[in-house]
């Protein structure tokens, strides 16, 4: 039977709903101050001098970092754990927001940029995969939709704040709010558990390092005796709920992924689905990136420049409706669409849907329609993000999981990070109303790789 949102977190354990509010939090507040930059583009085009093929230059930095940052958050991920990794990467990005606020020049400004996307990327991964391995797989979905949601939110906060901040203290008083989540640590810290399906993986990790030769699993974890072993599996069993995990400490499958780390995504039978949801959110990205990062300034810049001519508070109101109204259902109905049709066709339907409305988008001049059509685009095109961690965290095993989201989501966000430049270079010499039909381009790659990647409703984790 299909359940709400509000019926969903009802059935959640309290430490199920801590993990969601954590990452939806973290993953709201990533949004919130890396679209502080596009906000605000078209007054730092202004008053440090830059082009648009420059300015967009600064968002390829930003999405560069970001890939590098998934891949090493997620590395940290395993390592140290998902909560700490969590709040490692909310730190780095709300710090660096704050620094870019103290930039003089446009090469300060990348430096804090380029900082900012380390953190950036590795917030989506770590929350991301503590949700995941958190719920259990009939709720899954849902849940993970419900924390990719929380990026409209954060974008919309953040349109909310830049208008009215920037029109009366500049462009360098938004970027110092940004600063602000840095406070949702203390909390993480204090009340948010630790994903127990890590935590079983690092004590039998442990037990195998240091369990002499010739002694199974009643070695020095669990000191030899039949009773204390019984007491230990049991400690197992609590650090690893809510979520109910197999009897066994770990399958066959998940031990051989430890052996083999990293490597094992690039090898059958996880080798093709690997590069297919690579190349999904490569193309996705390239689509959702080359729109949105100029999509404030071509809705603020004046006519003449290639804009439409709504002025900073005019674009603030259609960014916040856009966001609200589009954005936000969107990432929150795909799980719920993927839970009845499948996440392989939510996929394809939302991507095909939104290449159909960009071009349509890009040909309107009237504020109703920029709004309304914006508003779909948003739905469709944003949607498909949910999926990609649903998707992800039921094909890769759990002793690389984290790693394997962190290079599928933002080794293609590293692949993307062309988008803001050359969206920005063709929007110089031909308008960015005709740039953005490359954007339309990139969801159709995006449908065309949908039917290279499995089906993985219902799926158990390994």
């Amino acid at each position: 039977m299909a359940i709400g949102p509000i019926q969903l977190i009802r059935q959640a354990t309290p430490a199920q709903r801590r993990t969601l509010l954590a990452a939806a939090m973290g993953w709201a507040l990533d949004a919130f101050d890396a679209m502080l930059y596009s906000l605000v583009l078209a007054m730092l085009m202004r008053d440090l001098g830059m082009s648009k093929t420059t300015a967009g230059s600064l968002g390829t930095l930003t999405l560069l970092a970001s890939g590098i940052g998934g891949v090493f958050f997620g590395f940290l991920a395993d390592r140290i754990g998902r909560k700490h990794a969590l709040m490692a990467s909310i730190l780095t990005y709300s710090l660096c927001s704050f620094a870019s606020g103290l930039a003089k020049s446009i090469a300060m400004l990348a430096v804090a940029r380029f900082l900012l996307g380390l953190g950036m990327g590795g917030e989506w991964n770590t929350g991301a995969t503590l949700v995941a391995e958190t719920w259990p797989t009939e709720l899954r979905a849902k849940a993970i939709s419900i924390v990719q949601s929380s990026w409209a939110l954060g974008f919309a906060a953040a349109a909310l704040v830049a208008g009215p901040v920037s029109r009366f203290y500049g462009w360098r008083a938004v970027f110092f709010v940004g600063i602000l989540p840095a406070l949702i640590t203390l909390w993480i810290q204090k009340s948010v558990p630790e994903s127990g399906m890590w935590q079983e993986r690092a004590i039998g990790a442990k037990a195998q390092s240091s369990t002499p030769p010739g002694r199974g699993p009643e070695g020095p974890l669990f000191h030899g005796t039949a009773g204390d072993s019984a007491t230990s599996r049991t400690y197992l069993s609590s650090i690893t709920s809510p979520m109910q995990l197999p009897p066994r400490a770990l399958s066959h499958d998940t031990a051989s992924a430890r052996e083999a780390g990293f490597v094992t995504i690039f090898q059958p039978p996880y080798l093709k689905h690997t590069i297919a949801l690579l190349l999904f959110n490569f193309f996705a990205m390239f689509a959702w990136w080359g729109l949105f990062t100029w999509l404030p300034p071509y809705l603020s810049l004046p006519i003449e420049q290639g804009g439409r001519g709504f002025g900073v508070m005019g674009m603030t109101t259609l960014m916040v409706v856009l966001n609200l109204c589009g954005m936000f259902p969107g990432y929150a109905s795909f799980g719920w669409v993927a839970d009845h049709i499948g996440r392989r066709n939510a996929f394809l339907v939302y991507s095909l849907i939104a290449a159909c409305l960009i071009p349509l988008y890009a040909a309107a001049r009237s504020q109703g329609v920029l709004l309304v059509l914006g508003s779909l685009v948003a739905f469709f095109g944003t949607g498909i993000f949910s999926g990609s961690g649903i998707m992800g965290s039921e094909i890769f095993p759990t002793a690389v999981r984290a790693r394997a989201l962190g290079f599928t989501y933002n080794g293609a966000r590293t692949l993307s990070s062309v988008a803001p430049f050359v969206i920005g270079r063709v929007g110089q010499t031909k308008g960015l109303s005709w740039a953005f039909y490359l954007c339309a381009v990139g969801y159709l790659l995006a449908a065309l790789m949908t039917t290279q990647l499995p089906e993985t409703k219902g799926r158990q984790f390994q």
